[in-house]
């Protein structure tokens, strides 16, 4: 049976990690203030912790989702401060969407912080999602007196990993974002207005030029989505990373702890927007834990322990949630000794897929080649777009999948795909790592979505999307200095080159190399590796609709990379 698990909100999050609910409840003292940056601009800023307010080590948080939304106050052991960044809630100045401004906004607030009463000068940070992107974007400043930081979700590449991925415009979330941020915003004009009115207009200006900015004008990987991603990290902080397999921003998490381990990072693997897997404790003992050894210098063996821990589906993203998950623990990430096999797209009919052409995913390269062609056009996210179904999935995604489970699979998908299916496997497969797929594709029109998904297919049919893969094509090129290559030379997370877009006239063949989002499952024996090539999701920018066509086998053939771990 399966049951839905809704993820806690930040502040819950924080709550919990940082000390259970106290036997007897305790005096809260609660002060606000407004801080002056170096430009003039004052931003909210609110400390709570047990009366009264003496100086403790000061947990930051910098959320653009208003007043309540970041850390609060429960155990005597450190204070919190939650900053309304500028343009948002109750802070003057203008949105910029995370860019320099903001940055520099960080450095003044701690150093403000740093030298309060009711602070002691330790300070660490604690981001979900916006809070952490923020967060990752200032690391290239000094940051006063931070000496750790507890990240979970949030981007490394604003552009990569969340709104443009693979250069496909990730439309819906964006606007959702949006709407998030400007509702503590409008909720907050009477304040403003009392206060500075121009302050009202510059917040609507500065999220009307985000959301035109990021959804409209950059379109490309430009100097302006530069400005909003990591660029550095003079600090050299410990930071743990929290996430999830199906996160809608979990390839940030996985890159920065590629970037900042020699700091000392550690990635788990558990859960973000989507929740985390019932019985677990969605990481809030290890965010206590971490707090508690780099703030207060407890000696509780928090560095012992492994550097990468994952919570892995077992086959289904609802059955992850429901508790039903594989546990791995590795000191890397990529996990060390990981091997990519490749598996080859045929023509050959597999005789459990669902689609007209019913081909098989084999281990050898077919000799002859041949087309396959299929009608691109937008198809739903619940069954072809993890990532966005994810983040609404404890909003009733998760509840209607229990009555109707193949609202999330791939199946009803699957009559308008290509298809390409393995054999029932004769041993477990786990799959823990960066997948790639190189396609040889033309179209009808001169720029296509390539989208593309990796289904675990159950022995009674039923088709489970695993991971997601999906590039413009217009960004046929690869920066391979910059992409994970693995043991044999092939490109098995392909960095891909989106400054400028090479349209392709209507009936080019050419190949690309596409990236999928890590992938953490395992198959088991028994089941089936399904690879689904389809029209791009619905949650999406709609490209034109076109046929597009496939080139199998040969010396062009397509081919998927996908990732074993050691011994399996």
């Amino acid at each position: 049976m399966r049951r839905a698990v809704r993820a806690w909100p930040p502040a819950a999050v924080v709550i919990a990690a940082l000390g259970c609910a106290p036997a007897a409840p305790a005096a809260v003292a609660t002060l606000k203030s407004r801080v002056k940056m170096s430009d003039g601009v004052s931003l909210q800023a609110t400390v709570t912790g047990q009366a009264p307010l003496v100086a403790r080590p000061v947990i930051v948080e910098f959320s653009p989702y208003g007043a309540g939304s970041g850390t609060t106050y429960d155990g005597p052991a450190y204070n919190y401060l939650l900053v309304q960044i500028r343009g948002t809630g109750d802070s003057d100045g203008r949105f910029d969407a995370l860019g320099n401004r903001t940055q520099r906004d960080v450095v003044d607030t701690l150093r403000w912080a740093c030298h309060r009463p009711w602070s002691d000068r330790r300070l660490g940070l604690n981001g979900f999602s916006a809070s952490a992107i923020t967060v990752y974007n200032s690391l290239r400043l000094r940051l006063p007196c931070v000496r750790t930081a507890v990240l979970r979700s949030g981007t490394f590449d604003l552009y990569r990993d969340l709104l443009w991925p693979g250069g496909v415009s990730n439309a819906i979330p964006g606007l959702g974002v949006l709407g998030l941020i400007g509702a503590p915003a409008a909720a907050a004009t009477p304040g403003h207005l009392e206060r500075n009115p121009v302050s009202s207009l510059d917040s609507a200006i500065g999220l009307t030029n985000a959301g035109l900015s990021g959804g409209v004008e950059h379109q490309t990987l430009d100097a302006w989505w530069r400005e909003r991603r990591f660029r550095g990290d003079v600090n050299h902080l410990p930071i743990l990373m929290l996430d999830s397999f199906f996160d809608v921003e979990s390839r940030g998490a996985f890159q920065a702890y590629q970037r900042l381990r020699r700091d000392g990072a550690r990635l788990l693997v558990v859960g973000a927007h989507d929740g985390a897997p019932d019985g677990t404790d969605d990481g809030n003992g290890a965010t206590k834990a971490w707090f508690n050894h780099h703030l207060l210098g407890a000696r509780n063996g928090i560095r012992r322990g492994p550097r990468v821990q994952l919570l892995m589906a077992d086959g289904d993203r609802e059955d992850y949630l429901a508790g039903k998950y594989v546990r791995y623990d590795a000191t890397n990430w990529p996990v060390p000794r990981t091997s990519w096999i490749s598996l080859w797209p045929s023509a050959l009919r597999s005789g459990a897929g669902h689609s007209v052409n019913d081909g098989s995913l084999l281990r050898r390269r077919p000799a002859s080649s041949t087309t396959q062609s299929y009608a691109a056009i937008p198809s739903d996210p619940g069954m072809s777009d993890q990532p966005n179904t994810a983040i609404v999935g404890p909003d009733g995604v998760n509840q209607a999948a229990q009555a109707f489970p193949m609202l999330t699979e791939t199946e009803l998908a699957e009559p308008l795909a290509l298809t390409y299916t393995t054999p029932p496997l004769r041993s477990d497969l786990l799959s823990a790592g960066p997948a790639a797929l190189d396609v040889r594709l033309s179209s009808t029109t001169s720029e296509t979505a390539i989208w593309a998904v990796i289904a675990d297919v159950w022995p009674d049919g039923s088709s489970h999307p695993v991971a997601t893969g999906r590039l413009l094509s217009a960004y046929p090129r690869i920066d391979r200095r910059r992409s994970l290559v693995d043991a044999h030379g092939n490109v098995v997370q392909p960095y891909g080159v989106y400054s400028a877009k090479s349209d392709a006239p209507g009936g080019t063949e050419r190949t690309y190399q596409v990236e999928f989002w890590p992938i953490g499952n395992r198959f088991k024996r028994g089941h089936r590796v399904r690879l689904v090539i389809l029209g791009a999701s619905a949650a999406s920018k709609a490209s034109a609709p076109a046929v597009n066509t496939v080139r199998l086998g040969g010396a062009m053939a397509s081919r998927l990379l996908l990732p074993v771990l050691a011994g399996r």
